[in-house]
């Protein structure tokens, strides 16, 4: 037992150290994770035997349901709102077409039926979101508007389509008797149905059922996740399709402490992916990689040049992108952990294949992973999609998780000096602001002419790092309220916010009154009728 646990610990750390190595030299961490797999596998040096591929898709499933939830709890819904139509296109047509193209080819130029092939086609079908963000953050590449939010948004939704188009394919194989419509529809109206149902019971009980204890609001979270895929799987639907939608709604809901919420299941799902990339690459034999090598590096180009260009051209007909954009959607088609889950489905199901599909879909996610993924920041340069102005961590939930914004309790005991002066009189830094007022157990929304009083309780909001109260924030860029430009904040007709933050250029600071918005001026502010309504009673 100690030994195993020696090995764990031993085994994440090096993950978490070569993954920090590997950044330095644009190699994604999740291919560090796969090599360090195989280094400890059964053709390793260690020599760990490992081959139980069942016991490895229950694990590879568990591990998906957490990255997935994350996934969709950390889409901000708002900024990918004007989007969600191409990606749904991609995530639905596009995988059908990719597929389709894909079997085609390994048909035409490899020795498969073509029932192998759409297996190959479906398995491989959809794309990793993790590897291309994981790229962009490391490399700090902010993507023209739209193309970050469809890229999040087609990869978190075309898992679920894919394994769906897998499943079906692996019963045409095995000969059963199955209606694909039905089993289609039934797919993702339960599944949809179910990731409502449980994402709304999660807010429910996240919402009103107070709980005091510090981190039980992320179990009880993890606990509703597991609850969407097992219950949708269990009425027939799709799980994937069901814990994605749930992670959706659920993060785009107001919660408390969400951005707590938000660090547990970046943790979780990071150990998960650890896990993940490891556990596939110890079932990995590298051995018997040079005898499928030849097909797959052809469908990894059939994929990369061919499937997916095609997919994403004719998907976005509709829609006003460019050329390049296009061509940088074709190339962000990275395959990695999902294909190779939905490879071992194959591998354990009932349907007979005269290939190794999973060293194959191994193959090819590695080249994906390495080569489209090292020269993706080049390819974004070269093609011309990258805006400085833009921001592509918006598209995430916790994109304010580093703003430099806290509130603090300042209590007013007896013989303070303040007692009896105006908010406008008193000393504070400059870095500060009384963003709240408590009195005699109701929030008061103070201006420079409040009197303070005895039991009163000051809520500062400040930019240095202090224990503060949950507050929820927006940012609101000065582009859409023009004629804010130039006027200090007194002026403006903004009566319904209660400005805390602004960000000009690089830097932070807090604003008084007599600040003058600029042009390029990103404001932080809280609704105040939410901020009135807030329970904030609890440690006050």
């Amino acid at each position: 037992m100690n030994e195993w646990l020696l090995l764990c610990a031993l085994i994440v750390i090096l993950c978490i150290c070569f993954s920090k190595i590997s950044a330095k030299i644009g190699l994604p961490a999740l291919v560090v994770f796969l090599l360090i797999g195989m280094v400890f596998g059964s053709d390793g040096l260690m020599r760990i035997h490992f081959d139980d591929y069942e016991f490895a898709e229950q694990i590879s499933y568990f591990a998906l349901i957490f990255i997935m939830f994350y996934g969709g709890f950390c889409l901000n819904l708002k900024a990918a709102r004007p989007f969600i139509l191409p990606s749904a296109i991609l995530s639905t047509v596009g995988i059908v077409i990719s597929a389709l193209v894909l079997a085609a080819g390994c048909h035409l130029l490899l020795p498969f039926s073509w029932l192998e092939s759409l297996l190959i086609g479906s398995v491989l079908a959809s794309t990793d979101a993790a590897s291309v963000f994981s790229i962009l953050r490391m490399k700090k590449l902010n993507l023209k508007h739209g193309l970050a939010p469809i890229l999040e948004m087609e990869s978190g939704s075309n898992d679920p389509f894919a394994f769906l188009l897998t499943m079906i394919t692996l019963s045409l194989i095995s000969g059963e008797e199955t209606s694909i419509f039905v089993l289609s529809l039934q797919q993702i109206v339960f599944g949809i149905a179910s990731g409502i149902i449980i994402a709304g019971i999660s807010y429910l009980l996240l919402r009103y059922f107070k709980i005091k204890e510090i981190g039980m609001n992320s179990i009880l979270l993890a606990a509703c996740a597991l609850l969407s895929y097992a219950f949708a799987s269990y009425i027939g639907g799709n799980g994937f399709l069901s814990v994605y939608l749930c992670g959706i709604i659920l993060g785009n809901s107001k919660l408390s402490k969400k951005h707590e919420l938000i660090y547990f299941f970046d943790s979780i799902s990071s150990m998960m992916q650890i896990i993940l990339f490891f556990m596939l690459g110890l079932l990995s034999f590298p051995s018997q990689l040079p005898s499928v090598a030849g097909s797959g590096i052809i469908i990894a180009l059939i994929l990369t040049f061919v499937a997916r260009p095609i997919a994403v051209f004719i998907c976005l007909i509709p829609f006003s992108f460019s050329i390049r954009e296009k061509l940088f959607l074709s190339w962000c088609g990275l395959r990695g952990a999902a294909s190779i889950v939905f490879a071992i489905a194959a591998v354990v199901s009932t349907a007979q294949t005269d290939f190794d599909i999973f060293h194959i879909v191994m193959i090819v996610s590695l080249l994906s992973i390495t080569l489209q993924g090292m020269l993706l920041p080049k390819a974004a340069k070269w093609l011309q999609v990258i805006d400085e102005t833009n921001d592509t961590s918006k598209t995430f939930n916790d994109y304010l998780k580093d703003t430099p914004l806290h509130l603090l309790d300042l209590p007013i005991i007896p013989n303070h000096p303040w007692i009896g002066s105006y908010i406008k009189d008193i000393q504070i830094p400059s870095q500060m602001i009384v963003a709240l007022l408590w009195r005699n157990g109701e929030l008061i929304v103070p201006d420079g002419n409040t009197c303070i009083q005895y039991r009163d309780h000051l809520m500062v909001a400040l930019t240095s790092t202090h224990q503060g109260i949950d507050i929820e924030l927006e940012e609101i860029p000065l582009s859409n309220h023009k004629n804010w430009i130039g006027k200090p904040i007194s002026e403006i007709d903004a009566s319904h916010l209660l400005i805390v933050l602004i960000k000009r250029e690089d830097n932070y600071f807090i604003p008084n009154g007599s600040t003058i918005l600029a042009k390029e001026d990103l404001i932080v502010a809280c609704n105040r009728k939410t901020l009135m309504n807030k329970d904030n009673k609890s440690g006050i």
